[in-house]
């Protein structure tokens, strides 16, 4: 079971010094494909805080929400649909339908 609120908060804290990975499956973040391989659940991770704190990151339709800075940025209209997919190194944009691109920001 995934932490969440100050437990997740304290475990955070608790291994500051870990790789993010690490962090990331410490705090219990991560599942199992079909294939047997572990698969890290970054999103969630970083989205358990803000939920916590009352965050609503989806529409009434399931959708997550995208701040107006960030649509500005990547030149998006209010009506654009695409998946966002993280990497340990990278953030890649998908848009619906179409091919991966990789987004003008690094992840940290």
């Amino acid at each position: 079971m995934p932490l969440s609120g100050s437990e997740l908060h304290a475990k955070a804290r608790e291994l500051s010094d870990v790789s993010k990975s690490d962090l990331v499956r410490s705090c219990g973040y991560m599942s199992t494909k079909k294939d047997g391989a572990e698969r890290l659940n970054y999103t969630a991770y970083y989205q358990a805080p803000l939920e916590a704190k009352g965050v609503n990151l989806r529409d009434g339709k399931g959708n997550r929400l995208v701040d107006k800075a960030y649509t500005a940025i990547l030149g998006l209209e209010p009506s654009d649909e695409f998946k966002i997919k993280l990497d340990r190194k990278q953030i890649k944009r998908i848009p619906a339908g179409g091919e991966e691109e990789r987004g003008p920001w690094p992840s940290s």
